[in-house]
Formats: structure tokens, C-alpha cells, sequence
């Protein structure tokens, strides 16, 4: 949660209730998290999930929305809200209810502009990541629980993977996200029994080792499986 700020809103702000984003990304086949940092306030110099303070005179979606791009300047990815957090010391010295928000978004598709009561803004492998304040580890890691249980009834490459990727890219955000290993032949086999991905008829190129095929998704399939949910079976 951002601490308290002087823009626009200083006069209208709820003071007891905030908004806190886990925003998931995917690069380099580690899974990765967007934090800033921040420039003041009780948490001055700590780096912790992208939030602050809900107006009110808007909606909590629309907050979660313009906090996120104000403090990092990522916009227009779709924000999923995951529950309220609001334990009676989750903030020192006042009451204060967070909503948590969560997004799957491409890395490389932003340029991070840090902004508004954050100094920096950067991706951070998840595994990395340590002594967040307030109670921003219990969301994170309630954040990426929903991310593990959702990988086993819906799809999620879209969002996270670049157009054209290969198997081991498919595969390896899978591991990522669930902490283990899976056994290539077997995940191979259950991924393309589902008809969700479509040969590009193309190859890697300018890598050092031998260049496999790319693929994309069937939009058609993975739209009906987002809606309709399957069983994934690891």
C-alpha cells in the first residue's frame, strides 16, 4: 500500500481504504514481479507492490487502475480482484482494508515510468523477493497460489508469452509457476492433445543451439477453454 501522497486526490481520499497490485510477468524463464519503490513516507526507500489510496469519488477499479499506471506507468492489461486483506495491524497506527488486485502481463510490452510517490519501478524474479512491508508478502503469496490453481483449469501463455514461442518456452513457464519439473514428452503430449496450439511453420532464429518450431495459440480453442475450464492433470 503507498503512503500517503499529495496529488490531486489528498482532499478526497479514503484513508482507511487502499489498493495493492500484484503484477505477474514472464522473461528469461523465471517469473517475475513488478514492485516500486518508494520516495516517501513511512516506507521511504523499501520496495513493495505497486498501491495507494482509494478516491471517493471513483470506483475501486478505476483506483486500481490509475495507481498502477501513475506509480509505473503500465496501463491497459486486465486487472483481475482477488479479495480484501484486512487484518486490525496489517497498517501501523491506523485501521486500514486493502483490496488486492492481480494481472498476467508481458514484461517487454512496457516501458516502466515511475511516477507519482515511487522513485523506481522494476521487475523482480519472484523467487528473490524478500521482506516486503506491511503485509505485502501474504498478498504476493496469496497472489501466485491463485496463479498456481489457475494454470490447472484455464490457459494463461497468452498473456504471458510472446505471439510466436516454442514448447520449451510454454513448458518452462509452467515450471515457473509451479515450482517443479515436469517431464517433457509427457507435458508435450497433454498440451497438444488439447489443440490449443498452432504450428507457425517457422523456427527459432539467432540462437546458439538448434532452433525449434514456433507456435501460437488457437485463439477459438483457448477462448472456450478460458470459459468452459479443463482439468490439467501434472
Amino acid at each position: 500500500m503507498a503512503t500517503e501522497n499529495h496529488n490531486i486526490f489528498t482532499s478526497e481520499i479514503i484513508d482507511a481504504l487502499s489498493i495493492d497490485c500484484t503484477i505477474f510477468g514472464f522473461q528469461e524463464s523465471r517469473l517475475k514481479v513488478l514492485l516500486v519503490k518508494h520516495a516517501e513516507g513511512i516506507i521511504k526507500n523499501q520496495w513493495a507492490l505497486p498501491g495507494g489510496w482509494v478516491a471517493y469519488n471513483e470506483d475501486i477499479h478505476v483506483a486500481a487502475y490509475r495507481l498502477l499506471k501513475d506509480l509505473t506507468g503500465v496501463k491497459e492489461l486486465y486487472l483481475e480482484q482477488l479479495k480484501a486483506f484486512g487484518e486490525v495491524d496489517r497498517y501501523p497506527k491506523k485501521r486500514v482494508i486493502t483490496i488486492a488486485y492481480y494481472a498476467l502481463t508481458r514484461p517487454e510490452n512496457y516501458q516502466l515510468i515511475p511516477g507519482f510517490t515511487a522513485s523506481d519501478a522494476r521487475w523482480f524474479n519472484i523467487e528473490d523477493i524478500a521482506n516486503l512491508p506491511y503485509d505485502h508478502g501474504q498478498i504476493l503469496d496469496f497472489s501466485w497460489r491463485r496463479l498456481k490453481r489457475k494454470v490447472k483449469y484455464a490457459p494463461i501463455g497468452f498473456n504471458l508469452l510472446p505471439e510466436k514461442f516454442t514448447l520449451l518456452q510454454l513448458q518452462e513457464l509452467y515450471e515457473a509457476i509451479l515450482e517443479i519439473r515436469l517431464d517433457k514428452p509427457n507435458f508435450r503430449r497433454k498440451i497438444m492433445k488439447m489443440n490449443l496450439l498452432v504450428p507457425c511453420d517457422e523456427k527459432q532464429i539467432g540462437v546458439s543451439h538448434r532452433a525449434a518450431n514456433l507456435y501460437h495459440f488457437d485463439m477459438q480453442v483457448y477462448d472456450k477453454l478460458t470459459e468452459d475450464g479443463f482439468i490439467f492433470e501434472f
